[in-house]
């Protein structure tokens, strides 16, 4: 006789379950799938356990055929739960793409064979059978217990090895006893094979996965109206590559400015509405909601946009009311192109957040429109930002030196220090990509320091006066400029390499001249310290000579565009402002040099030093000491 005192319990719970799971929104990705077939298959696993235990029970007056039939759905359901308990794993830790089709199908494989074993047992008898005694166990009956733990025990092995796969610590632990649970429920139907025991520990595992990876309203935002931006990335991280897709970006312009106007409750009620219009004007498509007013529709790549932004722009003429208040939006739109030869969720991530920048930042009514290069660009941007990450943490930003030559001699007396990093196959990224990134993620300060630590390290090793080398110029960028402590740690750096500051000028840019009180104020603690300084790329900015003349610089370096204007078109401008800056002092280098002709023309309107391919691209600094080393 079976003891169904567990079972019924256990279905009751696994049908509220069920209830709230599909009463909400469910995002359409292969994890919620298989879930949405394992709750499925437990429910028939149950029902059958319940009815095939019950008609072994009452075998004498039932049909044989419905006893030999209730037993095989039974055994069926469940070599399939545990197989589909093992598929939601390696979903889980995102392994099942990267795992062989035919490793999948060899893993699988006593699955099938179980599969095959049970259909045939109406027939042989190796699983069950039934006489005129009642239910007998088969000789191939462990099949079950063969099958079941092979699949806990890959489980097991896979959470271990791909554990860091999982974000959270709580996911981590709920896979460990997820899958824990279904090993104690085998062992439980070993040692108490007619007590229906194995449903609740299968239900346990049900539930933890529920409560940490399935809840529906983790996807959910706007009270459960549309799906939130985790959601967004989960969706396009495991369709990225696969299929094409029409994406349309919603935003409310002056979010900010609109939630102090109506307050935040009535904005949030007025996103609301906006969530269920989207979900009511596109029913076939998915939509998303990115915070600070930003909606995303994501649907096929056929989407008429013109409509769709004619219709939603017409809907916001209209107001938005809400609890005795009329909202009145200004929204704009945005076209992202997401093609399947994409390779990087991210840059398609980064891309929205771009084009809803780009809403912000105009006021006309056209669509922002992202184009596949520009998901591209964004992608090789990202490359790069994560080849400077890598390149900084590892202290491995290289410094490169170009020399300075006397203009009167044609000697090397100094050097500029300049920045580079390589990419993951050892090439050079050009500065004019990495820079900027560098600066707009803030790591520039990270690199200008590492690039003045290494050229003080270089100045303490070599006797640089034995290359000619007076002084070695490294620049600052105007971000690092801000720092209120870059004295006291330049100084600190010189201090430790033993390196006298006034052997390093730095070069500033005229961008860093925006504010003339804090320039004074910080080339002021610079100079205390003993740094010399060096105005960088003038011609380019917005500097004159009243401003030049509050600040104590030593040389004044002519941009590159300068030098070249004035070599394919002489004129007296230039010249009369070389004079001027000499007669306040200044010493002045010519960046650029191509050529002999250029350096002659130079050199004979009053430049000191020149710069230049004419003389050496930057170099590294061992071959620098190779070339230059007397």
């Amino acid at each position: 006789m079976w003891n169904f005192s567990f079972a019924f319990p256990t279905l009751l719970i696994l049908f509220i379950i069920l209830g709230f799971y599909f009463s909400l929104l469910r995002l359409p990705i292969k994890r919620n799938h298989i879930f949405v077939q394992m709750i499925v298959v437990e429910t028939v696993t149950i029902i059958s356990n319940i009815l095939s235990s019950y008609a072994c029970n009452q075998y004498k007056i039932l049909p044989h055929w419905l006893v030999v039939v209730l037993n095989m759905i039974f055994f069926l359901a469940f070599f399939t739960r545990i197989t589909l308990m093992f598929d939601f794993t390696i979903s889980v830790l995102n392994v099942d793409r990267k795992i062989p089709y035919a490793w999948g199908q060899l893993i699988r494989l006593p699955y099938y064979i179980s599969v095959l074993v049970t259909l045939a047992s109406p027939f042989t008898g190796w699983i069950f059978y039934i006489d005129d005694t009642g239910y007998h166990s088969g000789p191939l009956y462990n099949i079950l217990y063969i099958s079941g733990f092979w699949f806990v025990i890959l489980m097991h092995g896979f959470v271990f090895c791909f554990r860091k796969n999982l974000s959270q610590r709580r996911e981590r632990i709920c896979m460990l006893f997820y899958s824990f649970s279904l090993f104690i429920g085998l062992l439980m139907r070993i040692c108490l094979p007619r007590v229906l025991l194995m449903n609740t520990f299968a239900l346990m595992a049900l539930i933890m996965v529920y409560l940490a990876f399935e809840n529906p309203e983790y996807d959910l935002d706007l009270k459960g109206v549309v799906f939130n931006d985790k959601a967004l990335r989960k969706y396009i991280e495991e369709n990225i590559g696969r299929v094409d897709h029409g994406c349309i970006g919603v935003a409310v312009r002056r979010y900010y400015e609109m939630r102090d106007i109506y307050g935040t409750e009535q904005l949030d009620a007025g996103l609301y509405m906006i969530g269920k219009y989207l979900r009511q004007q596109f029913p076939d498509e998915m939509v998303f909601y990115q915070r600070r007013g930003r909606f995303v529709i994501l649907g096929k790549p056929e989407m008429k946009f013109d409509e769709a932004f004619h219709s939603i722009a017409e809907r916001f003429k209209n107001p938005w009311k809400s609890v005795g208040v009329e909202l009145f939006l200004d929204v704009g739109f945005a076209k992202i192109e997401i093609s399947k030869d994409m390779e990087s969720s991210d840059n398609i991530l980064n891309a929205i957040v771009s084009a809803f920048e780009k809403i912000n930042d105009q006021s006309i009514d056209e669509p922002v429109v992202v184009s596949t290069e520009e998901i591209l660009q964004i992608g090789r941007q990202t490359l790069v930002k994560r080849n400077l990450e890598e390149t900084i943490e590892e202290n491995a930003v290289e410094v490169f030196l170009q020399p300075l030559m006397d203009a009167k001699t044609g000697e090397v007396v100094g050097a500029e220090a300049l920045s580079r990093i390589r990419d993951f196959e050892g090439n050079i990224i050009p500065p004019g990509i990495f820079i900027p990134i560098a600066e707009k993620s803030g790591r520039i300060n990270e690199v200008g320091e590492q690039v003045f630590e290494k050229t003080c390290r270089f100045i303490r090793d070599y006797d640089i006066t034995k290359m000619g080398v007076q002084w070695i110029n490294v620049n600052l960028s105007p971000i690092q400029f801000l720092r209120l402590d870059l004295a006291e740690r330049f100084s600190r750096i010189a201090k430790e390499y033993n390196v006298s500051p006034e052997m390093i000028h730095m070069e500033i840019t005229e961008e860093s001249m925006v504010d003339d009180n804090f320039l004074e104020r910080q080339m002021q603690m610079m100079e205390e310290k003993g740094f010399r300084f060096v105005l960088d790329d003038y011609g380019t900015g917005y500097s004159n000579l009243s401003r030049l003349k509050k600040c104590s610089f030593i040389n004044i370096k002519l941009d590159r565009s300068v030098v070249l204007d004035y070599h394919s078109k002489p004129d007296e401008i230039l010249t009369t402002m070389i004079q001027a800056f000499k007669h306040m002092n200044f010493g002045i280098t010519a960046e650029g040099i191509e050529d002999e002709e250029m350096a002659e023309e130079m050199k004979n309107i009053g430049c000191d030093y020149l710069q230049g391919y004419l003389y050496s691209k930057p170099i590294p600094m061992d071959e620098f000491v190779t070339r230059y080393m007397k």
